[in-house]
């Protein structure tokens, strides 16, 4: 295990009813708020209303910024920071999933500072402050309600970057379940998709001593699976989407990666793939990530074994460590075929005339990935095997 220190100041409110929390925390940060959130789903379902009336309690001045793409865009970032000089926001509350989030995150930091946002995506340049910002979750997935990080997409030059800062964790996040209900089945795959995925990525390490977070890992990932087809027979069930909420938090709010160096590569990958065609991100991840698994499987037997018994509680009687390794991996993609997750870059209508720029993209930094360093060859190799 490596030496690290662990830090984040969010406050979670989890639970029915959790959403009243905003009239006591909102009036911390000042009256000019920034409501922002995406195509307008949550005026459907009555999370819009709510939120407003409770704002409205506390006397906040409200201005909206709707509209956040699922893959939030550079110019919708831009939009938000000129709202928040025009109108001096105090105080931003992102209502949505983890796109929604995520372009708040972006909003907050760009308004404090001087240049064009993307100096920061591009790390030509570091966040110094933010405007204080909160979030009202209404998708199990990203995980960016507690923690720091964030990806935009620039579509003029269909790059799709994650970044982050000390100054971009929000104050608070406010979980329902009650307000993930009606998320359409899709969108659910999707977000179950990303919340496993985030786990891979700090689960395959080469770490030693490593019970507590690999015990961790392990839990989420069989709480999903479990939950999973419970969930998707009743997506009304608020027991199941609580349990797949929290799953989703706690997949990415740093306690995982606590003395371990995750892997990241896949998500690299998959930015690259969404950045041209403009992908669900979960999608892509559910096409990859067994890709990458099969790909990288030599740079450690051990640790894929480890994930086929303790995950999809694999029999190794009999069987050599690697066969375990596959069986595991198998296992992995028998379970996402299952769910309706997608399985090939074909089901977006993607075929082999964008590998090179889709490499370009993901090779923007060079060689990537901790587990087993990538170089180009083996970005377009594994982008082959998607197909």
């Amino acid at each position: 295990m490596n030496a690290f220190t662990f830090y984040n100041p969010t406050t979670l409110h989890f639970g029915q009813g959790q959403l009243e929390k905003l009239t006591a925390e909102v009036p911390k940060y000042g009256k000019n708020v920034l409501l922002v959130y995406g195509g307008g789903s949550i005026k459907q379902n009555d999370i819009y209303d709510n939120v407003i009336k409770l704002l409205a309690d506390v006397d906040a001045v409200v201005f909206e910024l709707s509209g956040v793409e699922p893959n939030p865009r550079l110019t919708t970032v831009h939009r938000g920071v000129a709202l928040c000089r025009d109108k001096h926001i105090d105080f931003i509350l992102a209502v949505g999933g983890g796109s929604v989030i995520d372009c708040a995150k972006a909003i907050a930091v760009g308004a404090k500072y001087e240049g064009d946002f993307w100096d920061i995506v591009t790390r030509k340049a570091a966040a110094t402050d933010a405007i204080a910002l909160g979030t009202v979750l209404t998708i199990a997935a990203t995980g960016s309600e507690m923690n720091s990080g964030s990806v935009i997409t620039n579509w003029e030059t269909k790059e799709k970057l994650g970044w982050g800062s000390p100054f971009s964790f929000p104050k608070f996040s406010i979980l329902d379940p009650a307000h993930t209900t009606s998320l359409p089945e899709n969108q659910t795959v999707y977000g179950m998709v990303d919340i496993m995925s985030h786990v891979f990525e700090q689960y395959f390490h080469h770490g030693s001593n490593t019970p507590i977070q690999d015990g961790f890992s392990e839990t989420i990932l069989r709480t999903v699976i479990d939950t999973a087809p419970r969930l998707l027979k009743d997506l009304n069930n608020l027991d199941e989407r609580a349990t797949i909420l929290y799953s989703g938090t706690m997949a990415l709010n740093g306690i995982l990666s606590m003395g371990i160096r995750g892997d990241w590569a896949t998500h690299n990958l998959e930015h690259a793939v969404s950045a041209v065609h403009d992908i669900p991100h979960g999608g892509g991840l559910a096409i990859i990530f067994p890709n990458w698994m099969t790909y990288t499987l030599d740079a450690n037997v051990t640790r894929f074994k480890q994930f086929a018994q303790h995950v999809f509680h694999i029999d190794a009687a009999g069987k050599t460590d690697r066969q375990v390794a596959e069986e595991g991996i198998a296992a992995l993609r028998q379970f996402l075929t299952s769910i309706g997750a997608p399985s090939r870059l074909a089901d977006y209508d993607i075929d082999d005339s964008t590998i090179e720029l889709m490499a370009d993209k993901a090779m923007i930094y060079g060689d990537f990935g901790n587990f087993k360093k990538l170089n180009r060859e083996d970005v377009v190799n594994i982008y082959r095997m998607s197909l």
